[in-house]
């Protein structure tokens, strides 16, 4: 009996030079690459690179017209520049030392020591993490502020005319808030790799005598150092760019970059030297990023 024609001549029908029919998933991934990449490419240049580039131009163009290096060689000449850089630094070294043991801490207890409410608070963590920074600084001025809650309790229970925290309005309190509110983005990574960790290992530990102490710095932190890497260096680089925390606080004897390209756009109207500012955080911030997909790689983050 002879067979079907029609598989054969359906085959045929696809496989002729001027056949048409309907395109397969095949058929379209086979478009050029550049039109896939185009679009995103462009918009990622009119969004954020053609705004960068207007940034590095104005850094070179001073008031007096022209292209030259003096804005950059003026800015690096004044003593402000230089107290905001240290201030900067400073502060985002110490703000990310204080989140990393803090944080480490904090998602110790979470992680390993059962509490009623501990998988709520592991729960809060991730809510807090989408809170604006000036909101943590607003709180903490209604508890340690000229006129807060501490402050207030002081002054009616000794009749002082103030009281004794004076501090949010130093670099101290910057520090704090700064801290405050970045040992979230510390604890996020530390409870993911923590829940990874095979409890085994732990138990063996304990009943070969080892003290917690022991446990923690043996078998715990090696299994953490990629999640604190992590955690670390974003907390340094978003340290290095905080804006509102500073302000907030009221702290103007504090001036770090982000501040002081504020002051040099808005306030005195310099752009040049806003820009060169700008592009020295910027260039700073990149660096710091670069070193942490290095560490990241080589920790295994």
């Amino acid at each position: 009996m002879a067979g079907d024609p029609a598989p054969a001549a359906a085959a045929l029908t696809r496989s002729a030079p001027g056949a048409t029919g309907p395109r397969t998933g095949a058929d379209r991934r086979q478009l050029p690459t550049a039109v896939w990449v185009l679009p995103p490419v462009l918009i990622l240049a009119a969004v954020f690179l053609y705004p960068l580039a207007l940034v590095v131009q104005q850094s070179f163009s001073p008031d007096s017209g022209g292209t030259s290096l003096q804005p950059y060689t003026d800015v690096f000449a004044s003593a402000a520049f230089r107290e905001a850089l240290g201030t900067t630094v400073w502060l985002a070294v110490g703000a990310t030392v204080g989140c990393l043991v803090l944080g480490f801490l904090l998602a110790l207890v979470i992680a390993f020591v059962p509490f009623p409410g501990g998988k709520a608070v592991a729960k809060f963590i991730d809510v807090f993490l989408s809170f604006p920074s000036f909101l943590i600084t607003l709180a903490l001025l209604f508890v340690y502020g000229t006129v807060g809650m501490a402050n207030g309790v002081w002054t009616d229970v000794t009749g002082a005319d103030s009281g004794p925290f004076q501090f949010l309005t130093t670099p101290w309190g910057v520090l704090l808030a700064e801290i405050t509110y970045f040992t979230p983005f510390v604890m996020r990574p530390l409870l993911a790799a923590f829940s990874q960790l095979d409890t085994a290992q732990l138990e063996v530990a304990s009943s070969l005598g080892a003290r917690p102490a022991r446990i923690v710095r043996r078998v715990i932190l090696p299994e953490a150092l990629p999640a604190l890497a992590a955690g670390g260096s974003l907390v340094l680089v978003m340290c290095l760019n905080e804006f509102g925390i500073v302000l907030f606080t009221g702290a103007k004897g504090v001036t770090t970059l982000p501040m002081l390209v504020y002051s040099k756009a808005i306030l005195e109207s310099d752009y040049p030297a806003a820009c060169v500012v700008a592009v020295v955080n910027i260039a700073i911030s990149v660096g710091l990023y670069g070193l942490y997909r290095v560490v990241s790689r080589r920790v295994g983050a």
